[in-house]
């Protein structure tokens, strides 16, 4: 169910128009309950779709999760298998689901490394979805923001040596362009579970002023009313984007 009457949404004075989520604290919720990593992996997939109804009903546009990152790899044999097939899976049973609710499905990622069949799922969703113009869902899979930039910039030196892009004249537009979804815009909202206080690597250059919130809860604890909570929160904050205002105190 999209919209629960018994969960109404409040009404938000200013609402982001892009929110990023660091999913963090899987592995956590699962041990403190006696049970392995993966099933708190699991049991994050009922969170992410609370919290993707919550953003719509909330009028968010761009909602961006990290779901896999390119430190990931370092982990387990056996968790990274899991995850892969974990994503696959999510994406099998959820995107018809997404579809009906006018979501659009975006990936942002690195194909090296990735398994195939993951790729044809994130891309078969897309497909599926690419006409929605509702909420814009980007997975973050296989996706490191450092390794973003470095990928931006070597497509960038590319152009420059064809001669497509003078010498000098790279500029912050031109390498938007080049990030893996370019028409999501900057960050206004980046939202971490768990109670870690990082970035961790994601959205780097989307998120330089983004306002920054972390929550104590663990992921698979999120709802809906948990992302509004921070959505509130976005609302008092003072957004200057360098610049400043004279208020002496009397």
């Amino acid at each position: 169910m999209l919209r629960d009457p018994q969960r109404p949404c409040p009404k938000f004075e200013t609402v982001p128009n892009h929110i990023s989520i660091v999913m963090d604290g899987n592995g956590r919720w699962a041990n403190s309950r006696g049970l392995t990593r993966t099933e708190g992996h699991r049991a994050g997939e009922a969170a992410l779709l609370d919290v993707v109804a919550g953003a719509i009903e909330a009028g968010v546009k761009y909602l961006t999760v990290y779901a896999f990152s390119t430190e990931n790899w370092k982990r387990s044999p056996e968790e990274v298998k899991f995850l892969m097939g974990f994503n696959k899976e999510v994406l099998r049973r959820r995107r018809d689901q997404l579809n009906e609710w006018g979501v659009k499905i975006r990936w942002a990622g690195r194909r090296p490394k990735l398994w195939a069949s993951v790729i044809a799922d994130l891309e078969a969703a897309e497909k599926l979805t690419k006409n929605n113009h509702g909420l814009v869902l980007t997975m973050a899979v296989n996706y490191g923001g450092r390794q973003e930039l470095l990928d931006a910039i070597n497509s960038l030196t590319q152009k420059v040596a064809s001669g497509k892009i003078k010498p000098g004249r790279i500029s912050a537009k031109s390498l938007e362009a080049e990030l893996y979804v370019p028409e999501a815009p900057d960050v206004d909202l980046f939202l971490r579970s768990s109670g870690e206080q990082r970035t961790s690597n994601f959205l780097l250059w989307q998120s330089s002023y983004a306002e920054l919130v972390f929550l104590e809860t663990l992921w698979p604890d999120f709802t809906r009313e948990t992302l509004w909570l921070a959505i509130e929160e976005f609302g008092r904050r003072s957004r200057r984007f360098g610049g400043a205002k004279d208020t002496p105190l009397n």
